[in-house]
């Protein structure tokens, strides 16, 4: 039976007073385990081999649905192979695999920073075995890395590896400083992805509306729903056990739990509060975006998909030196069919030319810090 939000706003209040008599407190209750956001703090200092210690800080990149789809060959001296993990792929909201390969460009950028600054030059060759047509992917290397001592120069952006986020949160109402918007195309190098941001109030409106119908269309399409439903993972013993995807954590999540009302059957029943309270969330932030970013490339190859993840991953590392929330909004960008008419309005309302694929939408304001999310350890990416 649905239970409304207001019923069980009074049922956790009469459960958490309940807790508190028996003097049991309920903000330490289902945080997020240590041993999920261990890698933030970077490569073990007893750890020798250049590339393990690059790998540390590349797998704090961001990623569609935090899936980490990185898979990583060592076993030649001096080489690392890139490689893209089948199991981890987003069938239905990402049927061509063209947010994963991005998601293994913003990988790529955090390892070179990460090599440079260990004092390692770093070489990337795209697809040395070949690259796979745009719409498929096989199991072919995306990229060999090759490390070699001295000739590297440190880049300032390495510095905010640890402390950058994708904050998932509604913004203040505020337009982006002239100073901050200077500072984000300013850190923008990339030649095969143009950069375009907004301020322009009547264009953010317009895009806030296109995001929530989006978001709405994702939520209320039963399989793209189910797919990240599945990706999800609740309360502080399942994050721990799989420290990937989407994490939901905390007293609220708990009693939810508890309560037999935050189950993966009833997120896939409207009318539920585990239904409506997706909606609700995601509706929320979208909501409360002042400014939206995006990232264009003239061609969708696969290599044109790297570049724009090494591109947003700079920009993203860039906002947050500037103090600026920056969240990746892949909802709209989505290539099933019931996604294409809205992509058709995105498309008019940014003034798309023929050609010309949208990478990246991203929103940009001002939000406080949130912490880091999940992610596995290193020996889980490394093939045998």
């Amino acid at each position: 039976m649905a239970v409304s939000r207001r019923g069980f706003i009074r049922v956790i209040g009469g459960a958490a007073i309940g807790a508190a008599a028996l003097g049991g407190g309920l903000h330490s209750c289902d945080g997020m385990p240590a041993s999920a956001v261990a890698p933030w703090r970077g490569p073990l200092t007893t750890e020798t081999d250049p590339r393990r210690r690059a790998l540390a800080w590349a797998l704090l990149a961001p990623n569609p649905h935090n899936m980490q789809p990185w898979l990583v060959d060592l076993r030649r001296e001096g080489e690392i192979l890139l490689y893209v993990d089948a199991t981890r792929l987003l069938p239905e909201t990402d049927p061509f695999a063209r947010q994963i390969v991005i998601g293994h460009g913003t990988f790529l950028e955090l390892l070179a920073l990460a090599a440079n600054a260990d004092g390692h030059a770093c070489s990337i060759d795209y697809f040395p075995d070949g690259e796979p047509a745009a719409d498929a992917m096989d199991h072919r290397p995306l990229a060999r890395i090759r490390l070699s001592r001295g000739n590297a120069v440190a880049d300032p952006l390495f510095a905010q590896i640890p402390h950058r986020r994708s904050t998932k949160e509604p913004y203040e109402a505020q337009a982006l400083t002239g100073d901050h918007l200077r500072g984000l195309q300013g850190a923008h190098q990339s030649a095969n992805a143009a950069l375009i941001i907004s301020n322009a109030p009547e264009l953010a409106a317009r895009l806030r509306s296109l995001t929530e119908r989006a978001m709405l269309t994702e939520l209320e399409t039963p399989r793209t729903l189910r797919e990240s439903i599945e990706r999800t993972r609740i309360g502080a013993d399942a994050i721990a056990a799989q420290p990937d995807g989407i994490d939901l954590h905390g007293p609220l999540f708990w009693w939810l739990s508890k309560l037999g009302l935050m189950t993966a059957e009833k997120a896939m029943i409207p009318g539920t509060m585990a239904y409506q309270g997706g909606i609700d969330y995601a509706l929320g932030w979208a909501r409360a975006t002042p400014a939206f970013g995006w990232l264009v490339t003239t061609g969708n190859d696969r290599i044109s998909q790297i570049e724009a993840g090494r591109a947003y991953v700079r920009l993203n590392l860039k906002a947050t030196e500037l103090g600026v929330a920056m969240h990746p909004v892949s909802q709209l960008l989505q290539e099933y069919p019931e996604m294409a008419a809205l992509q058709q309005d995105f498309r008019m309302a940014i003034g798309a030319a023929a050609g010309q694929t949208v990478q990246m939408l991203f929103r940009l304001g001002y939000s406080a810090a949130v912490p880091p999310s999940p992610r596995r350890p290193l020996d889980a990416l490394l093939m045998s």
